[in-house]
């Protein structure tokens, strides 16, 4: 039984010493954390009670207080040794419990911080908050998420393992799909092998449509035959201990269009050029640079995307990015690439000149350069 050790103590320490030096050199005195994955990141809280908006006050110095629903107090009593519980009742205002934890930490008429950028703060908690406390308020939305861009060596442990996850529900989902099959079975066959891989319920998907919905970004399964001739547009995630590791394979049925196999060696070419520069010190532009070149050395020379990857980590539902945030290796992106990041590359040709296919993988970069985590299953082109 895994208990609730997800993080040593040892480790959740060091990650408060981290976000109060960033407090520190922001002049802030507290802050009222909101963003789910960021709580989980501080205090190991694992539970779907998030859907109900949860605050961490996080002092300079002293106690985090943690703030949210009584009913979750024996949740949080199991998995939360280091912060107070103020639980408050369905009939009453949370804002007025942290204006309790707020005073009790000496926190009044101080400089803080609230993220308002989270799926689940309400307008009316932080608004409530602004008029109820006196204090210096300042929206610090992606200050605390900077710290989860790069990964400790257990996070790249926990990372691993959920790609393995990933890579036993794509493989299975590829074996189920055929003329006649039913996304449904499809879908049911991946999530099977996932769980049975060892994965936890994801923060999306798994995404599973034809191509006739393939620019539905965020659609999936829904009652659909395939046929004979179609694409299948598969991408997923396992998660272990919370941590994502997307990837995604265009699987068609039966037989492929000519040409398509030089589209599977163009996105296999373009998925290269992204890892290779995935380097430690190198830029996030730089990734889809180099993307972007293999595009063009193909004669697709006005193709371009928003992205050719972004960051993921810790992710509760809905979403594999950890929360509202997408960090992307998006073009002219100046951020800076750190061992211990960890992407989901996509090398995407869709909508363009030549016939559609795509791939993509959780990749981590490490000191021995980038790592294709999501590796067991074949980049090439897939007929069934």
């Amino acid at each position: 039984m895994l208990g609730h050790n997800v993080f040593p103590r040892v480790e959740l320490d060091q990650r408060l010493t981290n976000l109060r030096e960033l407090m520190a050199e922001n002049d802030l005195d507290g802050l009222v954390i909101t963003v789910p994955e960021t709580i989980y990141y501080l205090t190991g809280l694992d539970h779907w009670g998030f859907f109900a908006c949860h605050l961490l006050i996080v002092p300079r110095d002293g106690d985090m207080i943690l703030v949210a629903r009584a009913m979750e107090q024996i949740t949080i009593a199991n998995q939360v040794t280091n912060a107070k519980f103020y639980g408050h009742a369905d009939t009453e205002d949370p804002v007025d419990y942290v204006v309790k934890a707020v005073s009790e930490l000496g926190l009044s008429g101080g400089r803080l911080g609230m993220e308002k950028r989270s799926l689940y703060m309400t307008a009316r908690i932080a608004e409530g908050m602004q008029e109820k406390i006196r204090a210096q308020w300042q929206d610090v939305s992606g200050l605390a998420d900077r710290l989860r861009l790069v990964k400790s060596p257990l996070e790249m442990d926990y990372t691993r393992k959920s790609a393995l996850t990933s890579d036993a529900g794509t493989l299975a989902a590829i074996e189920a799909i055929g003329d006649g099959a039913t996304d449904y079975e499809v879908a049911a066959e991946c999530q099977r092998a996932m769980c049975l891989a060892g994965s936890e319920t994801p923060g999306f998907g798994p995404f599973i449509r034809p191509t006739s919905r393939l620019g539905e970004e965020h659609t999936t399964w829904r009652g659909e035959t395939f046929s004979d001739g179609e694409a299948v547009f598969l991408e997923l995630s396992g998660a272990y201990r919370k941590y994502q590791a997307p990837m995604g394979r265009l699987v068609y049925v039966g037989n492929a269009p000519s040409g398509a196999e030089k589209s599977a060696q163009l996105a296999i070419d373009g998925m290269k050029a992204i890892c290779d520069a995935i380097q430690p010190g190198a830029k996030a532009g730089d990734a889809y640079t180099a993307w972007r070149d293999i595009a063009r050395s193909a004669g697709l020379i006005g193709y371009e995307r928003h992205h050719c990857g972004y960051l993921v980590g810790i992710g509760f539902p809905p979403s594999w990015t950890g929360g509202s945030m997408v960090t992307s290796l998006a073009p002219n992106s100046e951020l800076e690439l750190k061992v211990g990041m960890t992407f989901h590359a996509h090398s995407w040709f869709t909508n363009t000149d030549c016939v559609d296919y795509f791939i993509s993988n959780t990749v981590m970069l490490t000191e021995n350069g980038c790592e294709i985590l999501t590796s067991q299953t074949p980049e090439t082109l897939q007929i069934r």
